[in-house]
């Protein structure tokens, strides 16, 4: 289970990550709104946040190699395609909850498309092979990952390819 400071780490770490999104999410509100100054604030708290998660993280040792790395991601998308989000999508139905089916129905889709390329990238590293460089594309509605070029359409939301996000 580990001592009480390494959950404590945990704990932190898990809330000034999630403080961090929450205050990007609230960012952007702000300057829809009109508020650039609120917005400017809301981003720089979660700058803020990310050091704190970083240096707890860093504590916790949570970085290790590329192989360590992609190890752990492929373990941890493996666990929210079979084990989480199957149960998430299961109490949403019953709670007859449609946006959160569909938030948790979006992500379980797109958290194995990442355990494939996170195997993928896994398997070339550990044997040395080269990886081809080239832009990966996230869909902005369900978080689709595409590498080399954006879809037409995306598959999982009907998002139009040109709206994806290119990631150099």
């Amino acid at each position: 289970m580990g001592t009480k400071t390494e959950n404590d780490l945990k704990q932190a770490f898990a809330g000034e990550s999630q403080a961090n999104r929450r205050y990007i999410f609230f960012a952007a509100k702000a300057e829809k709104e009109g508020y650039p100054q609120v917005a400017r604030l809301f981003r720089a708290a979660a700058e803020a946040e990310t050091v704190h998660a970083s240096n707890h993280f860093n504590v916790m040792k949570g970085v290790g190699s590329t192989t360590d790395n992609l190890s752990a991601a492929v373990t941890g998308e493996h666990y929210e395609f079979t084990s989480m989000y199957p149960g998430m999508i299961n109490d949403a139905v019953e709670e007859k909850d449609a946006g959160a089916e569909r938030s948790f129905k979006w992500a379980d889709t797109v958290e194995k498309i990442h355990f494939d390329l996170f195997e993928k990238f896994l398997k070339a590293v550990k044997e040395k092979r080269e990886i081809k460089n080239q832009p990966i594309f996230v869909c902005p509605v369900c978080g689709n990952t595409v590498e080399g070029n954006a879809p037409d359409t995306c598959p999982i939301c009907a998002t139009p390819g040109n709206k994806f996000k290119k990631i150099e």
